[in-house]
């Protein structure tokens, strides 16, 4: 078996760029279509949602219920374009049902839903998102089945107190199969996250939950892979990633900007959006 080089690494990742610029495209494309969503959130996010289903999470878009697949909680739920677009490109659903997004009765509603194939829950009440996902943790441990359960949190989202009895569930039982991965872009629907409720040290609070930390550039798609890579195969306690990220990231004029949380862009920064993405590709 020939032995993974540091060539191997780089051309994953660049792998994974590439498709990230195209995960980048359909967010923006959708929102747009549907004049409807929440880009923001959904581009911070985009590098760690990439890296999870192109490289890291055992998954199969033939048998989306396949019982020893790795499950995924969107527990920010509103940031759902990301989760979608990465689902249409693996292959779970055409590409063209994301003109559908916020449909009546489309399978791509404002919050991700359980009968959207690839979905494992219905989340968007934050918080329950990672509470479902420790107990499908808990649950794989009860039953000796091998997968890992990763769910990613919004750091407004770490106001709920459900997020921190769920996370102190998680070390009590040892929840080694479980990686939570932190949003940290810093706005929230009401504004500076920091201002709104400060939550620093996030690190340092999970740390003392008895969680494993990393704290890393969440848009750097190297140090995002290399990292969830260490935190699927470290065992003896849950494993919690808190990502440094821009919200809005990849269209300038959207970067750092609030109200870019919940608005759809008009035609013309529609196309300025597109421009700044596919000129990202060349």
């Amino acid at each position: 078996m020939r032995q993974k080089t540091p060539r191997d690494f780089e051309q994953r990742v660049q792998r994974l760029r590439e498709l990230a610029q195209q995960v980048r495209f359909h967010i923006v494309d959708m929102v747009y279509h549907a004049q409807s969503g929440h880009i923001g959130g959904s581009l911070s996010a985009t590098e760690i949602l990439t890296a999870l289903y192109f490289d890291i999470m055992r998954i199969d878009p033939e048998n989306p219920r396949w019982p020893e697949r790795d499950r995924f909680l969107m527990s920010k739920g509103h940031a759902c374009p990301v989760l979608y677009a990465n689902l249409a490109l693996r292959g779970f659903y055409p590409v063209e049902e994301l003109h559908t997004l916020r449909q009546f009765e489309s399978r791509l509603q404002g919050h991700p839903v359980i009968k959207t194939p690839g979905v494992d829950m219905t989340t968007g009440s934050l918080g329950i998102g990672f509470g479902i996902a420790v107990g499908m943790a808990a649950e794989a441990k009860l039953s000796k089945k091998n997968y890992n359960v990763y769910a990613v949190l919004g750091d407004g989202e770490l106001n709920e107190g459900v997020v921190w009895e769920a996370a102190s569930t998680a070390q009590k039982f040892k929840l080694d199969n479980l990686v939570a991965i932190i949003d940290r872009n810093n706005l929230q629907n009401d504004g500076v996250a920091d201002t709104v409720m400060p939550m620093e040290p996030i690190d340092r609070k999970f740390e003392a939950f008895n969680w494993e930390v990393r704290r890393i550039k969440g848009n750097d798609m190297g140090e995002v892979l290399k990292t969830i890579e260490e935190a699927r195969d470290f065992r003896g306690k849950p494993f919690c990633i808190v990502a440094d990220t821009v919200k809005g990231r990849g269209v300038s004029f959207m970067e750092n900007q609030r109200g870019w949380h919940g608005s759809a862009p008009d035609d013309e920064q529609y196309s300025r959006a597109i421009k700044e993405i596919q000129g990202a590709l060349v």
